[in-house]
């Protein structure tokens, strides 16, 4: 198995995403100013910084004496089915701050559930989200995240609490956090009310 890879911040995780874009869509890495122009760096120094961070924190590897030699770092179909060890943080409900464990221990959970960035471990507590086959009682794998798409199920934070919900932006500045259980009401508020903490891209359950 591999050596676990850093973490990277949510910045590190965008430009990553954009070469990966870029050569999906091109067939071409970008460029350093290509990259520069697409965050707004004030110079090209400063796509140099995060490119050297993904290299050293093995995401990317450089193809030397390329202009356009960025190449992601994919993993063999062994290295996804190995477990990576996450930690459990705590208990997320409904309208409630997150509940710290007493002595929360690590999950392992396979490598395949887990993609590029930092993620953690929560359990669900309620039916809010049953619709969606989200169960009381249930692991959810959560990538930290600042952002998300519409439609994502995402934690976030709304005047000091904390949900799990499927998040909708709206044209009027306003967001939808909407629950997946017809017996639930929608929470809607303005934009700047809701703090987006983690996306969930993955679950976990026990049967026995």
């Amino acid at each position: 198995m591999q050596p676990t890879r850093a973490p990277l911040t949510e910045r590190q995780l965008a430009v990553l995403d954009f070469i990966a874009a870029s050569l999906a869509a091109r067939g071409v890495a970008p460029t350093l100013q290509e990259i520069a122009d697409a965050f707004a760096f004030s110079s090209t120094a400063s796509a140099q910084k995060h490119v050297n961070q993904l290299v050293q924190k093995g995401y990317l590897l450089r193809e030397r004496h390329r202009k356009r030699g960025l190449v992601p770092v994919t993993e063999t179909a062994d290295d996804r089915h190995q477990g990576v060890s996450l930690p459990l943080l705590g208990v997320v409900a409904a309208g409630q701050p997150i509940e710290a464990l007493p002595d929360p221990q690590p999950v392992v959970v396979p490598a395949v559930m887990v993609g590029a960035g930092e993620h953690y471990v929560l359990r669900v507590r309620g039916d809010s989200m049953v619709g969606d086959g989200i169960l009381d009682g249930d692991l959810v794998v959560v990538q930290a995240r600042r952002r998300a798409r519409d439609g994502e199920t995402v934690v976030a934070l709304v005047d000091g609490e904390v949900t799990l919900k499927r998040v909708y932006y709206g044209r009027d500045g306003t967001v939808r956090l909407q629950p997946a259980n017809p017996a639930m009401t929608p929470i809607r508020v303005v934009a700047d009310r809701v703090e987006v903490q983690g996306v969930l891209v993955a679950l976990l359950r026990r049967f026995t």
